[in-house]
């Protein structure tokens, strides 16, 4: 069952991931600490993520904003270390609960038409964010899903950005994670196993993409951000 388990985590959060450009992690990330220690689970995230990211980008690369993509990146350098540090000081079961009362209370103010309106300096910012929780929890996409989804950019526009941006993100995250923490025989074996679905949930993610409107778009990441704030606060709480 836990084969199975593990196997409906990765294809589903694949297919959310290549058709949102948000996903993985955001619905991986619970579930993989269920089956895994904290630690194995983060680093077995950010391997799907960064393939995944890794074998887009070629083909969205034309829908990327570079300015957006600068700034998220510059703000990102500055807080992956505040995540790391929050990683080895931080009781990981209190930030979780703490993680997800934002979502939910983030997530309520987007449904009401609560707007942050983007700016340089807040890209920047939403950035930061982004690479502290990276680091910390292997979940880069709640701030920058908070963030974005409250604007009328295209869908295509926003795909690409982030995924350009999670790129370099997991890129970085996952060498800080090996040097600080260290791994082990399952994070690797686990990944190779379930390597196959993550194909195949990218094949999926592309046709469900072609078929997804902006306003469905808009519904099924505020659906993603509500699922996984009272998954992790329920988790909590139990």
């Amino acid at each position: 069952m836990e084969i199975i388990l593990f196997i409906v985590i990765i294809l589903g959060a694949s297919v959310l991931q290549t058709s949102t450009g948000f996903g993985f992690s955001i619905v991986a990330t619970p579930f993989l600490l269920l089956l895994f220690s904290v630690t194995d689970a983060i680093q077995i995230n950010l391997i799907f993520s960064l393939v995944i990211s890794g074998a887009l980008i070629f083909k969205i690369r034309s829908d990327i904003d570079m300015d957006v993509l600068k700034r998220l990146v510059v703000g990102s350098i500055a807080g992956m270390p505040v995540g790391i540090a929050i990683f080895m000081a931080v009781d990981l079961e209190k930030l979780k609960l703490a993680i997800s009362l934002i979502i939910l209370l983030l997530t309520v103010l987007l449904i009401f038409s609560f707007r942050i309106n983007q700016t340089n300096k807040r890209d920047r910012f939403f950035g930061g964010v982004s690479g502290s929780l990276t680091t910390s929890i292997g979940m880069p996409g709640p701030p920058l899903l908070l963030y974005f989804s409250g604007k009328n950019i295209q869908k295509e526009k926003l795909r690409g950005t982030t995924l350009a941006f999670y790129l370099f993100i997991y890129s970085i995250s996952l060498v800080l994670q090996l040097y600080f923490s260290g791994t082990n025989k399952t994070v690797w074996v686990s990944s190779a196993l379930a390597m196959p679905f993550v194909l195949a949930g990218l094949y999926l993610g592309q046709l469900l993409f072609k078929r997804i409107d902006q306003r469905s778009f808009r519904f099924v990441t505020y659906g993603i951000l509500l699922f996984t704030g009272l998954f992790l606060l329920f988790d909590n709480l139990s």
